[in-house]
């Protein structure tokens, strides 16, 4: 299969989707080959397509929902499950928005700003959980800053104490 390239005799927002082989995406994002596979298999993501071939195909959306799953794993130290709830949230946001536009039973909206709501409450007690272990990990940090700083200024203290010995010692010292 050959892949579509844009015409561009039409606008940007009706051209084809580019889409990328796996090797591209995984130099796209700085991700490996593997890395996306397994994050496939565990549900996080679907390539746009398929070749005839089966080869996957990546689109920018793609993109940039693994930059998304890239940033939270290794920037802001979320697990994969963590992830795929998170997504998983999002995806049933856009799914109740919709739903609940296009309801006006009042009962069926109720249910849907239940579910919302629970989600929204989940999504909170996760990002606070991950503050307090942050907010955990700086306190044992600057703990063992202050302890270093500590013996820096005894190892000074102790240096001006020899230096200051050794000048008196010293014959033609600074003693008078």
């Amino acid at each position: 299969m050959k892949l579509p390239r844009p015409d561009t005799s039409e606008p940007s927002s009706v051209r084809p989707a580019r889409l990328r082989r796996i090797q591209e995406a995984a130099a796209e994002t700085g991700l490996t080959p593997r890395a996306i596979r397994y994050y496939e298999e565990l549900g996080l993501l679907r390539p746009a397509a398929r070749t005839d071939g089966a080869y996957r195909l990546y689109d920018d959306d793609d993109i940039e929902r693994l930059r998304f799953i890239k940033g939270l794993r290794d920037d802001a130290g979320f697990s994969l499950a963590e992830i795929a709830q998170l997504l998983e949230d999002e995806a049933a946001r856009a799914r109740n928005r919709a739903r609940f536009r296009a309801s006006h039973d009042v009962a069926e909206r109720r249910a849907i700003l239940a579910d919302a709501l629970a989600r929204a409450e989940r999504q909170i007690e996760l990002l606070r959980r991950k503050a307090s272990r942050l907010a955990g990990m700086i306190e044992a940090a600057e703990a063992r800053r202050a302890h270093l700083l500590e013996h820096l200024g005894e190892l000074e203290g102790s240096e001006g104490e020899a230096a200051e010995g050794a000048d008196e010692a010293a014959p033609g010292g600074t003693e008078r």
